[in-house]
């Protein structure tokens, strides 16, 4: 077994601290600066290897949410902290994280994990210990709905929110955009063997197949092997208008590169997992013309995310908030406002039980966040459904179209 790697970073140094059963009370066990309670968000994403750009950037937009709570006293007599581990996307590594996070009284909220396959390792974890668990990046709607969530909703674990929209939406927002804005009519498809990727296609074909459009060929890909010549002489052999990979930048760069350089001029098209600046580096700048969804609008333009830009640049992080920071930061606002109600409910104190009480509150919240309205519906899935295509040009991710999925 690998050791895994935990980083810990605290917002507001107080002092030694004995905790309670959740967070420290003010007194002789240790007083923060306010002589109120202490409590901790934690963090689960990989925060080394290939997805580190943006496990970052999850983790230091929940930093930075935590420091506006502390400076702004959101909460009075409350002082957040953060507690980030890397899950390194490992499910096995997710899954000691949320036991580790479980272990930690303090811990009344987590904002992570950025793979839905690691999330479906924890999410029972967060669920016998009744911990809030709210993912800024998770996109496969089993996660929420079930396994039969296109026939048969059902809420999967009452701890498990998430601020990001679904492959559900995604995928058939992503095929009416390659079917009709852009006229593409066959479709080779091709999915990492992961959650994620093997969901995401299926929601494309579903969508795809069902606006008329053909599929040329389904292949796979394994995340390991870097060496895709067998996946390209097929691709190449189908002739498709476009190419769609469910799975991440790490190796749909590389893929898209081969394809270029076998003579494939088919765009490569893909979801949020392929969105990133470090896409285009791992293509060998062969990306031009492919295309990705992301969740969401892009947060430069959007007012609402106008401060937080500001704040998380004045704040000095190394890496940047990337393309999930502004989900990052209201999901961890969301944890903020839901101790809020609950010390407001308990005479401006952390009560004893207060993760079950935050489940409960996390479930009513309602703000204008940096990415727009938060809120959660019944089965915990964001109440934002905005998502955007995104196109390669001159080595950059440019703006194609943003909107909802009209189903």
């Amino acid at each position: 077994m690998r050791n895994r790697s935990v980083l810990v970073v605290s917002i507001a140094v107080v002092g030694a601290l004995t905790l309670s059963a959740c967070g420290s009370r003010g007194g002789k066990s240790g007083d923060t600066a306010a002589g109120g309670d202490t409590v901790t968000i934690g963090v689960d994403a990989p925060l080394t290897g290939p997805l580190s750009a943006l496990g970052l950037g999850i983790q230091h937009s929940v930093e930075l949410a935590a420091k506006i709570a502390n400076d702004n006293k959101e909460v009075p007599g409350v002082t957040f902290k953060v507690k980030a581990l890397d899950d390194k996307k490992s499910p096995q590594e997710g899954q000691q994280n949320a036991t580790a996070l479980v272990a930690d009284k303090s811990v009344v909220g987590v904002v992570g994990p950025l793979n839905s396959g690691v999330a479906q390792s924890m999410q029972q974890v967060f669920e016998s210990a009744n911990l809030t668990e709210i993912s800024p990046a998770n996109t496969n709607p089993a996660l929420t709905q079930g396994e039969k969530f296109d026939t048969e909703k059902k809420r999967q674990f009452k701890t498990y929110f998430r601020t990001a929209t679904t492959d559900a939406i995604q995928g058939p927002f992503a095929a009416q955009y390659a079917y009709t804005d852009l006229g593409k009519k066959t479709v080779y498809l091709i999915d990492d063997k992961k959650t994620y990727g093997v969901g995401l296609v299926a929601a494309f074909q579903k969508e795809f197949t069902k606006l008329g459009g053909t599929v040329k060929g389904q292949d796979h890909i394994d995340e390991n092997n870097l060496d895709f010549s067998a996946v390209v002489t097929k691709a190449k052999a189908a002739g498709a208008d476009v190419i769609y990979y469910g799975g991440e930048y790490p190796q749909s760069g590389p893929l898209s590169d081969q394809l270029k350089k076998a003579g494939v001029t088919a765009p490569v098209f893909g979801g949020d997992g392929m969105y990133d600046p470090e896409y285009i580096n791992k293509a060998n700048k062969n990306a031009n013309g492919d295309l990705a969804t992301s969740v969401g609008a892009p947060v430069e333009s959007l007012p609402s995310a106008q401060k937080f830009v500001a704040d998380y640049k004045a704040a000095g992080y190394a890496d940047p908030y990337a393309a999930y920071g502004g989900y990052s930061y209201d999901a961890a606002w969301a944890i903020v406002q839901a101790v809020k109600a609950v010390v407001a409910a308990n005479n401006g104190k952390v009560p004893s039980d207060a993760r079950g009480k935050v489940v409960t509150a996390v479930g009513k919240v309602a703000f204008d966040g940096v990415t727009g309205k938060v809120a959660f519906d019944e089965y915990g899935d964001a109440v934002n459904k905005q998502l955007t295509v995104y196109q390669v040009k001159d080595n950059a991710w440019t703006v194609a179209k943003s909107g909802t999925f009209a189903g």
